[in-house]
């Protein structure tokens, strides 16, 4: 039987990437017992490893795919192909960002003045190409981990990754600028993209893990109406292509209306609904959504 060897980032984001699996259907255990965790899929064998590593063993072909953050497919100049970006991390659904920080008190106010100066990272490469693209030239040094305790005095800045600056903010750090953002990112071997099953279940994996993060933006908004509130009600719903209309069974004068609705905008859009004759408004959650 074929099978799909995938590769699970291992770390920060490995519980907020299991969730993310159980919502698509995919359900993961004995993660916490071995670095071989299963899966409710008999075509996919799992490995978790760290993102750091993940693109390079993508790119060789241990591995048929993985995810990964983007910065990690630049770092290590990885050859892969790119199947789908999905947006989450440990906490929220925004992307990360790698920043460069240095002590509250520290003269450094911009790029210009790292010249000459230490700086502590994990991601050695592309600190380089960030001082290389403003003309400065600095220490880079490789961090094996608690970068953000080093300075001030192991380094005098630091490039880390942030996705709410709280642990830069608990060390006394402020962020001077962004290096880049990053996003996780789905990735496939080159090779195993050629094959038509590899790739199918690539495929059908990644859209039910957008479908997942998709839904959860949204939510479903049921309402009933009268006739001749009918269009006040139509010009206040936004929709994804335009609102579900159908008459009740018990009386032609009234309508039933189905849209789904960005999670933000709901607390604004029911008492707008509910003051031009809206009724019986139910609102629910979505699983997944698929454009």
């Amino acid at each position: 039987m074929s099978v799909l060897r995938l590769g699970l980032p291992k770390g920060s984001l490995e519980n907020t990437t299991f969730e993310l699996f159980a919502k698509a259907g995919y359900k993961i255990e004995g993660a916490s017992r071995s670095y071989y965790p299963t899966i409710n899929d008999p075509e996919i064998e799992c490995v978790l490893l760290r993102a750091q590593e993940m693109a390079r063993y993508v790119e060789e072909g241990i591995l048929d795919a993985g995810l990964t953050g983007l910065d990690w497919i630049q770092e290590n100049n990885a050859d892969v192909v790119e199947v789908a970006e999905l947006i989450y991390g440990k906490v929220g659904r925004n992307p990360l960002r790698w920043v460069v920080a240095v002590p509250q008190d520290s003269p450094i106010q911009s790029p210009a003045d790292l010249q000459g100066k230490r700086i502590a990272t994990e991601a050695v490469g592309m600190t380089k190409r960030y001082l290389a693209s403003h003309n400065v030239e600095a220490t880079v040094e490789f961090s094996w981990g608690a970068t953000e305790v080093k300075p001030p005095y192991l380094a005098d800045a630091i490039v880390e990754i942030t996705e709410t600056g709280s642990s830069l903010r608990a060390n006394n750090l402020r962020i001077v600028d962004t290096v880049c953002t990053t996003t996780t990112r789905f990735i496939a071997n080159k090779e195993a993209w050629k094959d038509s099953f590899k790739r199918r279940k690539v495929e059908r994996l990644a859209m039910m893990l957008q479908g997942v993060l998709a839904a959860e933006k949204k939510v479903a908004l049921m309402l009933n109406i009268k006739k001749d509130n009918l269009e006040k009600v139509l010009s206040l719903l936004p929709a994804l292509h335009k609102p579900t209309i159908s008459s009740l069974a018990d009386d032609p004068n009234w309508f039933a209306v189905m849209t789904i609705v960005d999670k933000d905008m709901i607390r604004d859009i029911i008492p707008d609904l509910i003051a031009v004759g809206a009724e019986g408004l139910v609102e629910y959650t979505l699983n997944k959504i698929f454009f």
